[in-house]
């Protein structure tokens, strides 16, 4: 039996997968399909902090080589750009904000991966039709060979990344609420030599949409991902027939040749499940949640899941914590994500009832607003072309040691986070001479927990717990580690696996840093 079974092979699954794997935990596979799903871009836009977990897992470095790098965003008003967004490169790190990648090329690099990883036993065309759990374990039935054949599969733990239509998360019972939007989109990749810069391009109600929005994104090998806000009738195949979808395209591609790679029309949907864990079954990505495209929080997100959820598998697989202190910290998995989905629910509901008024009374309002932001900054500051993607802070977790500087924390999209605990750590330039590959901060994270210490050398109780301890001073001699963290003469950070802060204390007191490594495994009463 391998104690984790994680099912579905898309890009969620694989990562869990592989952080698994990364930790020693061996893992199967199970994905319903044949193979491998390669049509169309779907999920893009790929943030720097996932990049950063698909460097963990050693698949950064072909994604960044293919995909296509941007750091602007443009918005419009039919003719009138209305601003541009520049994302900031805090702490130089040498990842990107942004690549757009399609999600097929994300998957090949992972399954690479998967591939040449001795841990991971992937098995297409494996069905879960049934599922069964008990204090000793989960049993599930599985159908193979296209419903030939049933077999059964058990583990410690299952990990439901099966996808929007989950059926795990139907097994467990857990309820799916939100609601779906009736405007459809339309979503084409058009290949084409475009003068666009690499950048994302919005447009609200062109002349060639109408009262609609329209965004292009470039991706590799010159192909552009367009979405057409349409109606809630329209008809794809009477599009293409009539020369509409010809002329469609043509408003933006001009007179060049263009190819059509894929196309496909959806209706967005906003659900978060009612729990992200049910015993032993763990709903990740979009079997726990679904967001409208617009802010790149869809799989994003779900990676920010897998990340969260494999380190504390592995706590208990090798034993950190036991008995009611693991189930404190896996409990905690869906008291931190969830409330991460339900923020970028919050987000991405704002940016669909601007982008899709409910009513004539609010696109009349909006038409207004657009029309005064041409000329009027308070106005621009109210137009919601979609909140990009960043990472959850877990300033109200039970492994967070609490911390009084975060009682004015900022939560609007956007605003830098300051470090206090909770927060993802930021990242900046460091030296460390027994690892002479490390050259950045969060290239430390990922193995245990991690101190660092603004003063000179120190020791770690023992705590059954692995943690490295390093003194600034001698990996951050620019200070710059310091900086980014707000260290004090005499403070110390302690970071999670993942990378978030679980803790930031005055000065290092062995008592103080073993409650807070302790609690951030779930061990507090």
């Amino acid at each position: 039996m391998r104690p984790v079974l994680v099912c579905g092979a898309g890009p969620v699954g694989l990562v869990t997968a592989l952080l698994l794997a990364q930790w020693g935990v061996p893992c199967t596979v199970l994905e319903a399909a044949p193979g491998p799903d390669v049509s169309g871009s779907r999920a893009i836009c790929l943030q720097r902090d996932v990049l950063e977990v698909f460097d963990r897992i050693g698949c950064a470095a072909p994604m960044l080589a293919e995909g296509v790098t941007w750091s602007v965003g443009h918005t419009f008003y039919r003719d009138h750009e209305l601003f541009t967004t520049t994302f900031p490169d805090p702490g130089g790190s040498p990842l990107p904000p942004w690549i757009n990648l399609s999600q097929c090329s994300t998957e090949r690099y992972l399954l690479d991966a998967v591939e040449a990883s001795p841990l991971v036993d992937l098995r297409f065309d494996h069905r879960v039709v049934a599922l069964t759990q008990n204090r000793a374990g989960v049993e599930v039935e599985v159908a193979t060979g296209g419903g030939r054949r049933l077999c059964a599969a058990q583990a410690a733990q299952v990990v439901a990344a099966d996808g929007a239509r989950s059926a795990l998360r139907r097994m467990v019972g857990v309820r799916f609420p939100g609601h779906s939007f009736a405007d459809q989109f339309l979503i084409a990749d058009v290949r084409a030599d475009l003068p666009f810069p690499s950048e994302r391009r919005f447009h609200f109600d062109p002349e060639w949409n109408p009262g609609r929005q329209v965004l292009v994104h470039e991706q590799p090998d010159s192909v552009w991902r367009i979405d057409w806000q349409v109606p809630a009738d329209f008809d794809l195949a009477a599009e293409r027939a009539s020369g509409a979808l010809d002329a469609r395209i043509r408003r933006i591609v001009g007179e060049r040749p263009y190819e059509i790679v894929w196309l496909s029309v959806y209706r967005f949907h906003e659900r978060v499940a009612d729990e992200f864990r049910l015993g032993r079954v763990f709903l990740v990505g979009d079997a726990a949640h679904l967001f409208a495209p617009f802010g790149a929080r869809g799989l994003n997100s779900g990676v920010q899941d897998a990340e969260n959820l494999a380190w504390k598998l592995a706590a208990i697989h090798h034993g950190w914590v036991s008995g009611h202190d693991a189930e404190r910290l896996l409990d905690s998995y869906s008291q931190e994500r969830r409330p991460a989905a339900l923020e970028n629910l919050r987000v991405t509901n704002a940016t669909m009832h601007f982008l899709v008024p409910p009513d004539e009374a609010a696109r009349a309002r909006r038409r207004q607003l657009l029309k005064r932001a041409v000329h009027d900054a308070d106005a621009r500051r109210l137009i919601d072309s979609g909140k990009l993607a960043e990472p959850y802070w877990y300033l109200d977790s039970p492994l967070t040691t609490p911390y009084p500087a975060a009682a004015h924390f900022p939560t609007a999209p956007g605003i830098p986070r300051p470090p206090v605990p909770g927060v993802l750590c930021p990242d900046a330039p460091c030296q460390v001479p027994e690892r002479p590959g490390v050259t950045r901060l969060r290239q430390l994270f990922g193995a245990g927990f991690v101190v660092l210490a603004a003063r000179g050398w120190f020791s770690l109780p023992g705590t059954g717990i692995p943690a490295t301890g390093y003194a600034l001073p001698a990996i951050d001699p620019a200070g710059v580690v310091r900086q980014m963290l707000h260290a004090a003469a005499d403070s110390v950070h302690l970071v999670r696996p993942d990378g978030h802060l679980a803790a930031v204390l005055p000065h290092l007191d062995d008592a103080a840093l073993v409650a807070a490594l302790r609690r951030a495994c779930g061990q507090h009463h």
